[in-house]
């Protein structure tokens, strides 16, 4: 069992507590409280994960050229072949 936290929330964040707990969305406060800090860890993992990646792409060194027209004539080649 968790450790009992206070906080204050404010009129809004109260009122849609009461609003999502009488639909039945959530069967309680803390239920409702957990669910918003789970997506914002899953938020902040994900945008970890874009920053890692963005790392990597920048020590990987200069872009090469690409040419567009090439790229598609040597898939269709490659392609046409395999049918």
């Amino acid at each position: 069992m968790g450790k009992n936290t206070s906080v204050i929330l404010g009129e809004y964040y109260e009122d849609l507590i009461k609003k999502e707990m009488s639909i039945g969305t959530y069967a309680s406060a803390s239920e409702m409280i957990r669910e918003g800090l789970r997506l914002l860890d899953e938020r902040k993992q994900k945008i970890q994960a874009i920053n890692n990646a963005l790392d990597t792409g920048e020590k990987s060194g200069e872009p090469l050229s690409y040419d567009h027209d090439a790229f598609l004539k040597k898939m269709a080649a490659k392609y046409k072949q395999n049918v």
